[in-house]
């Protein structure tokens, strides 16, 4: 399963390769978030069975889902991460295949028709239905 956390900042997405992701200061981290208030353990992702899932290691300033402080969770496509004060939102699934996709090729257009004249010339061929002289 492929999933990835896109940072609020703009910064570059994070690719979830593993399946467990751990979160934190220390450089031991498969995410390293250099910011003060996050702990040298923050948080772990894990990637099981077309879910994820977040545990928090009892770091000081949080970890949040949708706003809610957690100490474990699932976590669903467009829900909002917070690890201490840095956000992520996270995709996969539909939601991160939707991103990941190209954009459709331009449609080929049929080269455009003239526009039909009407002849200006009365019919050649007599009406069959009109009686013959």
């Amino acid at each position: 399963m492929n999933a990835r956390l896109i940072p609020a900042d703009g910064s570059a997405p994070i690719d979830l390769v593993k399946d467990l992701t751990l979160f934190g200061r220390d450089e031991d981290c498969d995410v390293r978030v250099d910011q003060k208030g996050v702990s040298k353990l923050h948080c772990v992702v894990v990637k099981t069975d077309g879910l994820l899932l977040i545990r928090d290691l009892g770091s000081t300033n949080g970890t949040r889902v949708n706003g809610q402080r957690i100490r474990r969770a699932a976590l669903l496509p467009n829900d909002q991460l917070g690890v201490a004060n840095v956000s992520f939102q996270v995709k996969f699934g539909a939601e991160l295949e939707a991103v990941l996709a190209p954009p459709p090729p331009p449609e080929k257009k049929a080269p455009a028709k003239a526009p039909a004249k009407r002849n200006a010339h009365p019919d050649v061929y007599p009406d069959p239905q009109s009686p013959r002289p």
